[in-house]
């Protein structure tokens, strides 16, 4: 089978390989023997050719029924990308977008696509109706947004696509609106098969703890942007791109646009190329971004929210995930944008800032996806939390970090040898905080000749110092997160205090 990028071989002529037309006679099985109405699942993962499938499922269907295809997608940019497609495949389509009022001409076509929310509006009004409907194909199948013209088909076979059977609302499952799922290929067979290009992942512990989930079950956009626009995680993202990214063409994925901007100046101030884009971006800015993008060999773009779906640009080498999320679509998006295929491209890079790939497995890693749209909560309730993910946290200085501390024999404490210690003794536990801060004190003052240059360093101790009272707090049990927030900023107002006391000291002795 060759190994040829996925979208040059659709440009070239529509070939089919041999899981996409198995999976399409799957389908075409249920289209024939069920009724009329049947609600069918499928799901393939990003890059494997979704989009083909159901444009070469419309082409067929309508070479065998007298009805029609309408396609429904919930982005403008899929909108225009799918109607491009279909007319590959020789199906003559028209796209319904806000312009269209009403469809005089519908005789002209049999294939219609549509972004949900208009054609909602356009049905509501009463002005437009869409006759002989026999087939409506719904692109990311898992956005709920779907359910609101289900009853304006109920005599339409209905076929959702989606590369995650698990639905953006787990008050609204995917198994309450379809009868049965069918499921492609795994996307470590398509990485074997030449098909995508394996991700190679390198996960930084992160401390999430300050993170809060909202409404939607993931985390929210402010205490996001509080964690990854601080100064300590900006150095630790700059330093992994450096480590592991550098000179290549990098998707930079954040949580909130103010520290997509932080990012960007970060590196900009490093001396990187690298561009900004959210949502609130116009659309000539970001078609001149994208151009940059794709015509520039280094790049690096910072974003939010806006490539995970309907971008598609197969020269991205390097995805970092500047963010957590809860969102196990989210998680398989994000990093299938860098996962397309290219003759001098079979892997890419993954940088992990959030946890994702110790909360859902590698990106690669095998999914029983029947048993996700079957029990969707038993899934998410075994998701690991993030108070378990940390607590296996074990920090080592970086070498460059451990350079500074060059004067220091004793840079390191096992809290739970040290808690142990404490019981056996019938002593106090805060003993082992006041032994911890009396050593980085002396870490600090050891490695500087000035107070002020100590506190500074003192600074560049802030993962160290989130990792022993994690698990000073683990060794005590039952403890708040705010408690241990507050320990954490206690712990670093009395490390400045005891750095003072220390240097004090050092000078007595130099008298």
């Amino acid at each position: 089978m060759p190994k040829k990028d996925l979208l040059a071989e659709i440009e070239e002529k529509k070939e089919l390989y041999s899981y996409q037309i198995g999976d399409i006679d799957k389908i075409f099985e249920r289209l024939d023997h069920a009724s009329h109405n049947y609600h069918l699942l499928y799901q393939l993962p990003t890059g494997g050719g979704k989009t083909v499938i159901f444009s070469e499922i419309t082409r067929r269907y309508l070479e065998k029924h007298n009805k029609k295809v309408v396609v429904l997608t919930h982005r403008i940019e899929l909108c225009k990308q799918t109607s491009k497609m279909l007319k590959a495949f020789d199906v003559k389509n028209k796209i319904i977008n806000s312009a269209i009022k009403e469809l005089p001409d519908q005789q002209e076509y049999s294939c219609f696509v549509a972004m949900i929310e208009t054609l909602k509006n356009r049905l509501n009004d009463e002005k437009l109706e869409i006759q002989d409907v026999g087939l409506v194909i719904i692109d990311e199948a898992h956005f709920n947004s779907f359910r609101k013209l289900f009853r304006s088909f109920e005599n339409a076979f209905i076929l959702g696509v989606t590369a995650t059977p698990l639905s953006s609302n787990i008050k609204l499952p995917m198994y309450e609106n379809y009868s049965e799922l069918i499921i492609g290929d795994t996307i470590q067979n398509l990485i074997d098969k030449g098909f995508l290009a394996k991700a190679i992942t390198y996960s930084y512990d992160v401390g999430l703890t300050s993170l809060k989930v909202g409404i939607n079950g993931d985390y929210t956009v402010k205490s996001s942007d509080d964690l990854y626009s601080n100064m300590v995680m900006q150095e630790k993202l700059l330093h992994a791109y450096t480590e592991k990214s550098l000179g290549k063409k990098t998707l930079i994925f954040n949580n909130g646009i103010n520290t997509s901007l932080h990012v960007y100046e970060s590196f900009r101030h490093a001396g990187y190329n690298i561009r900004h884009l959210d949502n609130t971006t116009s659309n000539e800015d970001r078609k001149e971004i994208l151009h940059w993008f794709k015509k520039t060999p280094d790049a690096i773009l910072t974003s939010v929210g806006i490539l995970t779906t309907g971008f598609d640009e197969p020269t991205v080498e390097s995805i970092i995930l500047n963010r957590a999320t809860k969102s196990l679509t989210l998680y398989f998006q994000m990093i299938g944008r860098g996962s397309r295929k290219l003759p001098h491209k079979d892997n890419f890079i993954v940088i992990d800032l959030g946890n994702n790939a110790l909360r859902f497995g590698l990106w690669n890693n095998p999914i029983d996806w029947q048993h996700i749209f079957k029990s969707p909560e038993y899934y998410l309730d075994s998701l690991r939390d993030d108070a378990d993910i940390e607590s296996n946290f074990k920090y080592v200085m970086p070498d460059e970090l451990r350079k500074k501390f060059g004067k220091s024999t004793a840079i390191s404490m096992d809290v739970n040898e040290e808690f142990k210690y404490t019981v056996k003794n019938n002593l106090k536990a805060k003993t082992i905080l006041e032994k911890s801060l009396e050593q980085h004190a002396t870490m600090c003052v050891e490695n500087t000749e000035e107070l002020s240059e100590a506190r500074k360093l003192s600074k560049e101790l802030n993962d160290d110092i989130e990792y022993r009272i994690r698990q000073y707090c683990n060794c005590l049990g039952n403890v708040t997160k705010n408690y241990r927030s507050w320990l954490i900023e206690d712990y670093t107002l009395k490390l400045i205090i005891a750095i003072g006391r220390v240097y004090r000291i050092k000078i007595m002795k130099e008298l």
